[in-house]
């Protein structure tokens, strides 16, 4: 054992009830993902009008972010999830129920609304619950949920999609209406503002103090250049790369989005364990380089095969990256703060990211080709990396070089 090592405190049980939550969530969004660009363009829309359908999502979390992290203070994190839960679940079902491109554009961005909702408020809890030298854990055992759910999602999504491309939806809204008796079974009410601290004894953190703070001004940057990449280009283009350019079915999208889940999910708990011990920025710079490089090769490859091999080593990368990210953002929060507006912040970063990736990547795709736009989406997320270059390790514990 190093001289840093000390025993792992074990994670609360409140982290382990919304771990379970976020797999039925993340079941249900793998559903999805395959088949709404591809629900999109049976409007007869192009390439970039059906990419911003996964845009206006996003637009809506981004909109709605500093409402949501006010909130979470105000109503306490459980109140503001179920609420989440249950608003993008009647979004899916409208969804599902679209007569035209403008329905579905609207009735998809509504959705974005609770989507941050809970998201904030899951960020929110796992900061506040999780021990300090367990952020990496917690947030890796977070994210591994989703992306088991991502896993199955999108194979099963494909298959579904055969029945027509409407049924996603409703099983998603369904997997969201269980995720919410999930949490209101199991995760105890934590009253108005979600503490038991007096709340003049620790003042909530303004986003204006944690700006000062070189590690998070590098979070923001990294995750836009996420959000772009892995949460909006690869939702918006890699199934329409895969089923149009390369001449294959739905279920190619599918396998794609679930293979970069596989990488992902292979490198979360390493990458969690490792940022709880080595620090945080080691993992964020890796994870940065990995899916920078394997996304701007994703859109040269020339057949299905090459495309899900760098589609999992792309999830590897993401997988390396997100669990240290999301810690670095607990660290400069605490646990001894309430940190609603920040967590918002950091959020909006990455939905500004899936906001504009879609939108711009996919005229380039319309203009130049594929190629061009993983291009452009790999080097935004390796330039990233230069953020991190002169940024503070968070981690107080982390072996200096």
């Amino acid at each position: 054992m190093s001289p840093h090592s000390s025993p792992r405190p074990a994670l609360p049980r409140e982290i382990w009830v919304l771990a379970a939550a976020a797999l039925l969530i993340a079941l249900g969004y793998g559903l999805v993902s395959p088949v709404l660009p591809q629900f999109a363009r049976s409007f007869d829309v192009s390439v970039a009008a059906a990419s911003f359908v996964v845009s206006a999502f996003s637009l809506c979390r981004l909109v709605f972010a500093p409402a949501g992290g006010a909130l979470v203070t105000r109503l306490g994190e459980r109140r503001v999830y179920l609420t989440g839960l249950l608003i993008v679940a009647a979004s899916s079902l409208a969804t599902a129920l679209a007569q035209d491109y403008v329905q579905l554009l609207v009735f998809r961005g509504l959705g974005g609304i609770g989507s941050t909702m809970f998201t904030v408020s899951a960020m929110g809890l796992i900061v506040r619950l999780a021990p300090p030298t367990a952020r990496g854990r917690a947030s890796s055992l977070y994210a591994t949920s989703f992306l088991l759910g991502n896993i199955g999602g999108p194979v099963l999504g494909g298959l579904l999609a055969e029945l027509g491309l409407r049924v996603p939806f409703v099983v998603y809204a369904g997997a969201l209406v269980i995720a919410a008796g999930v949490v209101w079974r199991l995760l105890p009410d934590t009253g108005r503002r979600g503490a038991a601290r007096p709340k003049d004894e620790h003042p909530p953190m303004q986003l204006a103090e944690a700006l000062r703070d070189s590690a998070f001004r590098a979070a923001l940057v990294s995750g836009f250049a996420n959000g772009w990449s892995n949460f909006g280009v690869r939702v918006a283009l890699l199934p329409l790369f895969a089923a149009a350019a390369l001449d294959a079915g739905p279920w190619s999208a599918g396998a794609a989005l679930a293979l970069f889940a596989v990488g992902n999910a292979l490198a979360l708990n390493v990458a969690g364990r490792r940022a709880d011990q080595r620090g945080r920025k080691p993992l964020v710079l890796v994870g940065l380089l990995v899916s920078g490089v394997f996304t701007a090769v994703l859109g040269l490859s020339g057949n299905v095969a090459v495309v899900l091999v760098v589609s999992a080593l792309a999830g590897v990368g993401a997988g390396l990256l997100n669990p240290a990210q999301q810690a670095t953002v607990a660290d400069v929060v605490g646990q001894e703060r309430s940190g609603g507006k920040v967590l918002a912040g950091f959020q909006m970063s990455q939905d500004t990211g899936a906001i504009l990736g879609p939108v711009l990547a996919g005229a380039l795709a319309d203009a130049f080709g594929y190629g061009v736009a993983f291009a452009v989406s790999g080097a935004i997320t390796l330039l990233a990396g230069v953020a991190w270059l002169g940024a503070r390790e968070t981690l107080e514990h982390a072996p200096r070089r």
